[in-house]
Parts: structure tokens; sequence; C-alpha cells
């Protein structure tokens, strides 16, 4: 990567060193995650080298499930620390995230084992697994929670007068 005469990165050399597209690169200027660059004589972009290390900082965030809005926060506290409590960054958002995340772990692994029940119970229309209330997924439940609540609309139409 060569950086050009006055010290800046252009816009292709930037987003390959940090493996992302210019859309990306682009996309993250106008949402305020990079400070808008500086521009060379004849209009290029020209970013310092540490938008490198933020761009990558930033999908390494996104992939533990960060959302870019958390991400803008996070990037703005650690701007501005001076003063700032612990709790009030990293810290905490990754507690928080930490407990989505476990929680998301939780609900996938109910969901697990329901479809390796369905899968070994040989499950194959799910239309007529919901009408089963021997079917071992959810459904069964849910037709007959369905249908329940079904009556009890009709019924309070017709104490309505309804049709």
């Amino acid at each position: 990567m060569s950086i050009v005469n006055d010290g800046g990165l252009r816009s292709g050399q930037v987003a390959d060193a940090a493996g992302v597209n210019l859309q990306t690169l682009r996309y993250y200027e106008r949402r305020g995650l990079l400070a808008e660059p500086d521009r060379s004589p004849g209009g290029h972009r020209l970013y310092p080298p540490e938008t490198v290390t933020v761009l990558r900082v930033i999908k390494a965030a996104q992939r533990l499930g960060f959302t870019l809005e958390e991400i803008s926060d996070l990037l703005e506290a650690g701007r501005h620390r001076h003063g700032k409590k612990r709790d009030e960054g990293l810290q905490a958002r990754a507690r928080e995230k930490l407990i989505d995340v476990e929680a998301k772990i939780a609900d996938l692994t109910v969901i697990a084992a329901s479809l390796h029940t369905a899968v070994e119970a040989g499950c194959d229309d799910l239309i007529d697994c919901a009408q089963n209330p021997t079917c071992p997924l959810p459904f069964a439940d849910l037709a007959t929670h369905t249908s329940s609540q079904l009556k009890l609309v009709e019924r309070s139409d017709t104490d309505r007068g309804c049709s």
C-alpha cells in the first residue's frame, strides 16, 4: 500500500487494506462512523492511516453483534473518555450484548431441539403436523390455541349480534 505524497490514503487503498468495499467506506462516512477525510488538490479523498484500524474495529464489532448505531456510540464514547465512568462504555455495552447473545443461544437451542425431534419423528407436512396432537413441533399447541381464540372471537361476535 503506497501513501500518496501528502500522507493520506486514497479510498481504494483504505478499502483494500481494511477488507471492505468502497460503498461500505462511503456509507460509514455518511453515517458519521468515519470522519470526513481531507481532499487532495485534485479532489480525491485522503484518509489518515488509522482509518484502516477504525474500519477493522467496526467490522469486528459487527461480527460480535453490535449494530452500527451501537458502534457509533462506542466510538464516540472512546473519543470522549475523559471523566466517563467505566459503565458508560464498552464494558457495559459488552455485558448487555452478552446477555442478548446468551438469550439468543438459549432460543436457538430450543429451536434446534424441536427440529431434531421433528426430523426424528419423520414430520413431512406442516399442516398435517400442526393438526396432529402428537406432533413434536409446537404447531399442535399453536393450532389448539388459535382455534380456541377463534371460538372466543366467534362467541364475542355472536354476543354482540355480529354475523
